[in-house]
């Protein structure tokens, strides 16, 4: 009986031993909120170059108080989404995009300020080169970190 007894606390010692090794591995591993929100970012910028719109607005929170704010303010993600499928129907007129000069500052644990510079590489046919600075603030959620407001000029 001892025995048995001798075995399960070294049974449960062992298990607690592991839980608590894998504790700092997962926040090791885990992503930091700028690092995040830049891969967001990134990604934007594969969709677009690749001229997929609807890919590009992944980086954007899905909700109707979504706001765009450039020549005009757009209120929705549904209206962000038509607002730069209007303004870029085509591959050329999209051209390349590139950001640079990017920094990420949080504002509290759910939500960020990130600015930068973006380049649109384009011929003169589909619009010339285009560039601009951007402020985007940023909002957590279960999906990841989503744009709830872009300021673009």
């Amino acid at each position: 009986m001892k025995r048995s007894g001798r075995v399960w606390r070294d049974v449960l010692f062992a298990a607690l031993l592991g839980l608590l090794l894998l504790v700092p591995l997962k926040t090791a591993y885990a992503q930091s909120p700028d690092s995040a929100i830049k891969q967001v970012l990134a990604d934007q910028v594969s969709a677009w170059n690749q001229g997929d719109i609807d890919g590009f607005m992944h980086g954007y929170k899905e909700s109707p108080e979504t706001t765009f704010v450039g020549k005009t303010v757009q209120h929705g993600w549904q209206k962000v989404l038509e607002r730069y499928k209007r303004n870029y129907p085509t591959k050329e007129a999209m051209g390349t995009l590139d950001f640079s000069d990017l920094e990420v500052r949080m504002l509290d644990a759910e939500h960020a300020v990130a600015t930068g510079k973006y380049h649109l590489a384009r011929s003169a046919a589909g619009g010339g080169e285009a560039s601009g600075v951007f402020s985007l603030v940023w909002e957590k959620s279960a999906e990841g970190w989503r744009i709830i407001l872009d300021h673009t000029s």
